[in-house]
């Protein structure tokens, strides 16, 4: 019952993040005001509540459960506490690739965004797992090596900036990772790809349970683990793509989500998964409400308050990492 409790209360506080970024913002929306909109009746606000803002919690939500049930899947199968789609570099490859999309091809139809944020992700990882692999990597320098495959992607961002200087300000708001301007159009293209995803990666359970015995384990109950892990990395991969396509480089999210969720219910991937992806979805609303109420009228970008939030757990996880392989 404590884990039917504890997914009961994840959604409760988002529900309650819901309200509380639909009223709070550079115009306060008064309760009256929020309920008359939301029943589509007339209200002084029905523009800011169901064009503004709840097109943009809804994209929050999907690219935090997406982040978050990704970091469930890399931890698990590479099985690794430091394992996340911005700590070794992945994020970073789909915003490279995402970013060169907007830059080179800005009449590109919405389709192409997700595909191309998809091929940088698979090309970090892929680039990762090689040099983990000749390297033989204790999972300190794993997440150390993952940190310097972001970087190159980084320094390519950076570069698309130089060449086009003209968009760099939109381009900006994108890299640190925003849901500042996000409107139903990025909502319904980010919807078909969680609402295949996620549902996958939550029937994905038990290999990921079995992934936790090792190789000689899983292999022993008559899991095929390479191809397994081939497949649930592309998982990770697809849910990391399509979510930095629609919000940007939000970090941390896939870190911290998991380990929270870990410590709630534990290592059963049955509970793992939801509630990783319901954690994932509160911190980015409550950082996106944060952000917004800082510095009224203007707006700190999400991607910067989970940023605020997670590198500090961050450094604590390493340091832990490190002992533990002394």
């Amino acid at each position: 019952m404590r884990k039917w409790y504890s997914l009961f209360i994840a959604l409760l506080l988002l529900l309650f993040l819901i309200v509380m970024s639909l009223r709070t913002g550079a115009v306060p929306v008064p309760f009256r005001e929020l309920w008359a909109s939301l029943l589509l009746q007339d209200s002084p606000s029905a523009y800011i509540v169901l064009q503004y803002r709840l097109p943009r919690i809804l994209t929050g939500i999907l690219a935090g459960c997406g982040l978050a049930a990704a970091g469930v899947i890399l931890q698990s199968i590479i099985r690794n506490p430091l394992a996340s789609p911005d700590v070794i570099g992945i994020t970073k490859g789909a915003g490279f690739t995402a970013a060169a999309v907007i830059f080179l091809f800005p009449g590109a139809p919405g389709y192409v965004l997700p595909m191309a944020a998809f091929t940088g992700a698979l090309a970090a990882l892929l680039l990762l797992l090689l040099l983990s692999k000749r390297m033989t990597l204790p999972p300190a320098t794993f997440a150390l090596v993952g940190v310097a495959i972001g970087a190159i992607f980084q320094a390519g961002i950076q570069y698309l900036l130089v060449k086009h200087p003209s968009d760099i300000n939109m381009a900006l708001l994108w890299m640190s990772g925003s849901l500042w301007g996000r409107g139903w159009d990025d909502a319904l293209s980010l919807l078909p790809w969680m609402a295949l995803l996620l549902p996958v990666a939550w029937i994905q359970f038990a290999k990921l349970n079995v992934l936790q015995l090792g190789d000689e384990g899983g292999t022993a109950l008559g899991l095929r683990m390479g191809r397994e892990r081939l497949v649930l990395l592309l998982l990770a991969v697809a849910l990391t793509g399509s979510s930095v396509a629609a919000v940007g480089s939000i970090g941390f999210i896939g870190l911290i989500s998991p380990h929270i969720a870990r410590l709630i219910v534990g290592g059963r991937h049955q509970w793992l998964v939801p509630l990783a992806a319901l954690i994932g979805a509160d911190l980015i609303l409550l950082g996106d409400c944060l952000g917004r109420i800082l510095i009224i009228p203007r707006e700190v970008p999400v991607g910067i308050m989970t940023a605020v939030l997670g590198a500090p757990y961050f450094i604590y996880l390493l340091r832990r990492e490190r002992i533990k392989a002394r």
